[in-house]
């Protein structure tokens, strides 16, 4: 019988989660989305109901497959950035990747064109400096 040499210890390797994947290695380096800004409370909608045909889904990262598994049903950038673990950056730079591909909508909230009253912010002010 042959002996197995000894595997040498990784500091890239946990024995218990396996593996761990920095997250510039998930964006290719990048650090800005190919397409959109993707806000906070924007919602993502995947645009195929029910999944991606299975030539696709090969071709995506795991994920890209768990966002538009998680965005069946609108999510915001927020959300998905909780779901699936991921620091905001890299789920906004995967995000980009799914919009220019045509897998998911954006949906923006209205911007607010309207300011407050001048009076309320006085309020506000003299409210903060009485504290």
């Amino acid at each position: 019988m042959r002996a197995e040499p000894p595997v040498p210890h990784h500091d890239w390797l946990d024995d218990e989660a396996g593996p761990v994947v920095r997250p510039y290695t998930m964006t290719g380096g990048r650090v800005r989305p190919a397409a959109g800004g993707f806000d906070l409370v924007a919602f993502v909608v995947a645009t195929t109901p029910g999944g991606i045909d299975q030539h696709l889904h090969r071709q995506l990262q795991p994920e890209h497959r768990k966002i538009i598994e998680l965005a069946q049903e609108p999510l915001s950038v927020a959300e998905l950035s909780a779901q699936v673990d991921l620091a905001l950056g890299v789920v906004r730079v995967l995000l980009g990747d799914l919009l220019s591909a045509g897998l998911i909508e954006t949906h923006e909230p209205p911007a607010s064109r309207q300011f407050p009253d001048d009076n309320i912010l006085k309020a506000v002010v003299n409210g903060l400096r009485a504290l």
